[in-house]
């Protein structure tokens, strides 16, 4: 687990963690702390400190950089044969790291399972935005966001384990990236020939965030990086990471439409988005806990669309100079190399 200023969240993690079904002296944690300053390294210390009978219980400390680089220093401090990354806003069940195991010996090279959306606090404007969360409208149609009902194949998975012998051939993360880097290297996995299984009896869990700010932050970020990654890595996207960045291009190129006299195909688009909100915001009332709030749902999934594909116009806007930024990076120059060598593995 990585985190950064995560002190109200690793709390209920590290306390899932002691609670592990699965022989502690069988499992090794490492924590990396990107010099927090909340309280997050002292908490990581006190887990380290409290005998819950693990094999070992390791805490790097690094510079705030990004993922991708705590991610690398997690995988070079890690020894043992399984990796499984958690994320610092998860929570895992008790029988987390057993199943996963379980599904490995079955001859699965990565596993993992479905991570559906949780609220770390219940109240009816944070269940709000969990349901916005929660809807395919606005957060993304990736299976692995809901309970799996049948073992499946993915291009991607979240709270994954990897056989270690996969990650030697794949190489870490990369560096450059930040918020797709896991994309990216789950697209080296498929480019070696390895499959990642998603399994109906792993699961695991995700915080949503708890303001509307943080939320559409969030998709912005995300967008700016599907923009940037598009020209280092374009396999590793799908089409509907670029769902939004295509409605708000249509958005902008309609509106200018509409100014020379021709406003019908704007209310057109506007009429047949309108109605995909009602019906979403509609599916969100037969959801769990329905608040009030949900009546302020059409007006929420446009925001979080609107965030993210702006994102994705800013990153693709920089592209030019991300490029020279990186352009003889050790980051860039490795993960060409490995490529390299896992086209001529998979030649032989």
């Amino acid at each position: 687990m990585i985190a950064y200023n995560e002190a109200e969240a690793v709390q209920g993690l590290f306390s899932d963690i002691s609670l592990l079904e699965y022989p502690h002296r069988k499992i090794e944690v490492v924590f990396v702390d990107s010099m927090s300053t909340d309280g997050t390294y002292e908490k990581m210390c006190e887990f380290r400190d409290t005998d819950y009978g693990f094999l070992d219980v390791k805490i790097v400390r690094r510079p705030k950089l990004n993922q991708a680089s705590s991610w690398n220093a997690a995988l070079s401090t890690a020894t043992g044969d399984v990796i499984i990354r958690v994320d610092a806003h998860a929570r895992i069940p008790r029988n987390f790291v057993s199943r996963n195991v379980y599904n490995l010996r079955q001859g699965e090279n990565v596993v993992g399972g479905g991570r559906p959306n949780i609220s770390s606090d219940v109240s009816p404007w944070k269940l709000t935005l969990l349901a916005a969360e929660d809807s395919l409208f606005g957060s993304s149609v990736a299976a692995y966001r809901r309970p799996a009902v049948q073992k499946e194949y993915m291009d991607s998975l979240f709270h994954a384990a990897y056989r270690r012998e996969v990650i030697a051939a794949v190489g870490g993360f990369n560096e450059d990236l930040g918020r797709t880097e896991d994309n990216e290297f789950h697209y080296r996995i498929r480019m070696a020939g390895f499959k990642m299984c998603c399994c109906p009896d792993i699961i695991s869990y995700q915080h949503s965030r708890n303001t509307l700010k943080h939320m559409i932050w969030q998709k912005y970020s995300n967008g700016r990086w599907i923009g940037l990654t598009v020209s280092e890595c374009p396999g590793c996207l799908s089409y509907f990471h670029f769902a939004p960045f295509l409605l708000l291009m249509m958005i902008f190129a309609l509106t200018a439409v509409a100014l020379f006299g021709f406003p019908n195909p704007l209310f057109m688009l506007l009429l047949v988005y309108g109605m995909f909100d009602v019906v979403n915001t509609v599916g969100c009332f037969t959801m769990k806990n329905v608040q009030p709030q949900f009546f302020l749902l059409p007006f929420i999934f446009p925001l979080l669309h609107v965030a993210y594909g702006l994102g994705t116009l800013v990153g693709l806007l920089q592209i030019p100079f991300w490029k020279r930024k990186i352009k003889n990076s050790p980051a860039k120059q490795h993960i060409e190399d490995v490529k390299v060598k896992i086209k001529e593995n998979t030649r032989k």
